[in-house]
């Protein structure tokens, strides 16, 4: 009887593995706690334009872009304690100095001291969000742009037309015995009253169109809200945040349902996104009625703002107050003409390490 094991089958299955370790298209590598690269596939080498002797003999710190090492340190940190990380985001350079985003599922093994990471190259989609956030920040702007000067142009008109028919007004026609300047001056009166009443009705257009493009109905609060928290589930999770929530006082409110869900959208991915190192975030999302106003209220223990610093930026397209790798300055921009869109108002209160709080006032 021969003892001796058969290593056949577990050649055969290591083969395997190594085939499929190479073969995959997403970035598989194996880590050590001391942040440096154990083990990859050919498709880290590939994307990075690095060697793997390169990538092995460098921190794996040094790959990544400067903005985003602090955040991939901390998360790093969490993986030493024992705390899966999915759907982690950042950046890194290729050797080419092109800038690459990175998805990151990784699992520790604590006994091992190292860490089974795979990551997908999410630059495309990032690009894609990218343009489209930028064009609808721009059509927004570019219609609300458009909507000013038509008013500030029928204003602008309304006064001389206004004068021009105070000053007909004045006129003694009886002093006027030219049957011919009598019937100028019946003329230049009746075109000033249709011009005038013209720009009134453009007035009235330019309201009546805003009324009709942006339909509104009767929302349940909740509703929308845990319409965005499903969609933003994974992120809520692995931030650990806590999402404290009252629509007891106001449980409905009449409004557009794709605004309100972008207002919820933008305020909870950005109270996560500024979070305090080392504090996991904590909202409060409750409704409230002040003085007959209809309010919503969105408060977080972030990291702040110096509102003497930000004044009247703070709602401004491509306005950035925080060093972080993915803020473009829009979401705010459009949380605002969310709001004004529809004749509400919002308000905020905010310090340094003392987070944020937005009142946003419905209009009755």
């Amino acid at each position: 009887m021969n003892d001796k094991p058969d290593l056949k089958l577990d050649e055969e299955t290591a083969y395997r593995f190594e085939h499929f370790f190479e073969l995959s298209p997403d970035l598989l590598c194996i880590a050590g706690y001391d942040g440096f690269f154990k083990k990859i596939n050919s498709s880290v080498s590939k994307l990075l334009g690095y060697t793997d002797e390169e990538l092995f003999s460098r921190p794996i710190d040094e790959f990544v872009h400067i903005e985003d090492r602090s955040k991939t340190s901390r998360a790093r940190e969490g993986l030493k304690k024992n705390n899966p990380l999915l759907h982690f985001e950042n950046r890194y350079v290729t050797k080419s100095g092109e800038i690459v985003w990175l998805s990151w599922t990784s699992m520790p093994i604590d006994s091992e001291q190292l860490v089974f990471a795979i990551a997908k190259n999410i630059t495309h989609n990032k690009k894609l969000e990218d343009e489209r956030n930028l064009l609808l920040a721009n059509l927004t702007k570019s219609n609300k742009d458009l909507k000013q000067r038509s008013y500030t142009a029928s204003h602008d008109l309304r006064s001389p037309v206004n004068n021009l028919l105070s000053i007909l007004s004045l006129l003694d026609v009886s002093k006027i015995n030219d049957g011919e300047t009598l019937t100028l001056l019946e003329l230049l009166k009746s075109a000033s009253v249709r011009l005038s009443q013209t720009i009134n009705d453009q007035i009235d257009s330019i309201i009546q169109k805003d009324n009709i493009n942006v339909p509104v109905e009767e929302l349940e609060m909740m509703d929308c809200l845990q319409t965005v928290l499903r969609s933003v589930h994974s992120l809520v999770e692995h931030s650990r945040a806590i999402i404290n929530i009252d629509f007891s006082e106001l449980e409905k409110i009449i409004f557009n349902r794709t605004y309100l869900e972008s207002i919820f959208l933008n305020l909870i991915t950005n109270s996560i996104k500024y979070t305090q190192p080392g504090h996991a975030p904590v909202l409060s999302i409750y409704s409230k009625i002040t003085n007959g106003k209809n309010q919503l209220i969105i408060s977080d223990n972030g990291m702040g703002l110096n509102m003497n610093e930000v004044k009247d930026k703070l709602f401004g397209l491509h306005q950035t107050f925080h060093e972080h790798s993915d803020s473009k300055g829009v979401g705010l921009y459009l949380v605002y003409n969310h709001v004004t869109g529809l004749g509400g108002t919002i308000a905020v209160e905010s310090a340094v390490n003392e987070g944020t709080t937005f009142t946003i006032s419905f209009k009755n």
